[in-house]
């Protein structure tokens, strides 16, 4: 032990231990350094954040949670030139839909010859009534035509018998008139007669029901064995030439764009295919409560088109001028559509907007867009109104 021993003018013998003195001395100077230490460090870390708070400013009003400004792609579509295409929907039904009854008295349907579904010529027999009586009929007045022609050849020998006799004397002028007389009267029983069978063979015809026109038969309401009657209605219904059409209601602003003869293109609801057609008619009038009016769409015939069915449509109602977005920078919730714009403080601004047609080559904008604006390609919905970004322009769609 490293211990030192003095003797002082007493007797006490005094040992100092040198080794809990040194130990207090490194103590005290670790405890000085550690104290520069945490100053030296608290110094450097304030001026780190007084380096920091702009940049932390930045990101406070940008609202990133990322700690930095979002860089965005944003378009400017300008003005392009796009088809103006009206839509609507509406009902599927025959062109000229035509109903056929029976034109004579009725009766007993004796054949039904067609059904629904069936082609007919113009005057083919769809139907036939039973005729026995009249049939009866009309052989009766056949039979009073042979003898009202048999009384007229009588009358007509008598009469030349008498004009050669006038010359001799034998026959007086009043008996030779008198003749001439009874000939006529035969000559006209002979035509009443004859346009009684007439009349009644006509009535036996009525009793054939036909098709007034070549189409398709829609609808079969008439069965064997049922009596019927003019008051009996149509029995069967046919599409002139098969020809259907769609019939559209449009609201009066998109009325004003539509003429007859634009195609037009056809979809049946539940079916890919398409069908291409023409406008036939629009409605002269506007329905005072719905605010709209109807258009008619020729088509052609086709086995997806039914009558009574349901389709939508786009009229071709030629061309307009219009912002043109690709379809990434529409967006769409509850309020309707829209697109962020970012401002002239490069902030982003929700813009509500009414789309137009959607093609491949993008979305045209009717309504809310100028085509000045920088519009966010895409990245939207990780976007905020009002949230600070960096806008990179890129290129616009082709025109």
């Amino acid at each position: 032990m490293n211990r030192e021993t003095r003797f002082e003018g007493s007797d006490n013998l005094v040992v100092v231990d040198r080794t809990n003195r040194r130990r207090n001395i490194i103590i005290v100077a670790a405890v000085i350094a550690i104290v520069v230490a945490a100053i030296a460090l608290a110094k450097i870390m304030n001026s780190g954040k007084r380096a920091d708070a702009p940049a932390a400013a930045a990101a406070g009003a940008d609202g990133g949670k990322n700690g930095q400004i979002p860089t965005v792609s944003v378009i400017v579509p300008g003005q392009s030139a796009v088809s103006r295409m009206v839509t609507a929907s509406g009902a599927l039904a025959a062109r000229h839909d035509q109903p056929v009854g029976i034109a004579g008295q009725g009766g007993r349907v004796t054949r039904v010859l067609v059904d629904a579904g069936n082609w007919v010529r113009a005057g083919q027999v769809l139907a036939t009534i039973d005729r026995s009586v009249q049939a009866q009929t009309a052989a009766q007045l056949a039979a009073q035509v042979s003898a009202a022609q048999a009384n007229a050849a009588l009358a007509q020998s008598n009469l030349a018998r008498a004009q050669a006799l006038v010359g001799g004397g034998f026959v007086s002028k009043a008996d030779l008139d008198a003749k001439r007389a009874a000939r006529d009267s035969a000559t006209a029983q002979v035509r009443v007669a004859q346009a009684q069978l007439g009349a009644t063979r006509a009535q036996i015809g009525q009793l054939d029901i036909r098709a007034p026109t070549s189409g398709l038969i829609l609808v079969r309401s008439i069965e064997v064995g049922q009596i019927v009657s003019p008051a009996s209605g149509a029995l069967f219904r046919l599409a002139l030439g098969g020809e259907m059409e769609m019939r559209a209601s449009l609201a009066q602003q998109d009325l004003v764009q539509v003429n007859v003869g634009m195609p037009a293109t056809v979809t049946p609801l539940g079916l890919q295919q398409s069908i291409k057609g023409s406008v036939w008619q629009v409605s002269p009038v506007i329905d005072p409560q719905s605010r709209q009016g109807e258009v008619k769409v020729a088509i052609p015939y086709s086995p997806a088109i039914r009558p009574g069915g349901f389709a939508e449509v786009a009229i071709a109602a030629g061309a307009t001028t219009a912002p043109l977005l690709p379809q990434s920078a529409v967006l769409s919730d509850e309020k309707g559509n829209y697109v962020y714009v970012i401002n002239d403080q490069h902030k982003v601004e929700r813009r509500a907007i009414k789309i137009g047609t959607v093609n491949d080559q993008g979305v045209t904008v009717t309504q809310g867009l100028s085509g000045h604006e920088a519009v966010v390609v895409s990245a939207g919905p990780f976007l905020n109104p009002g949230q600070a970004v960096n806008a990179v322009r890129s290129a616009a769609p082709p025109r």
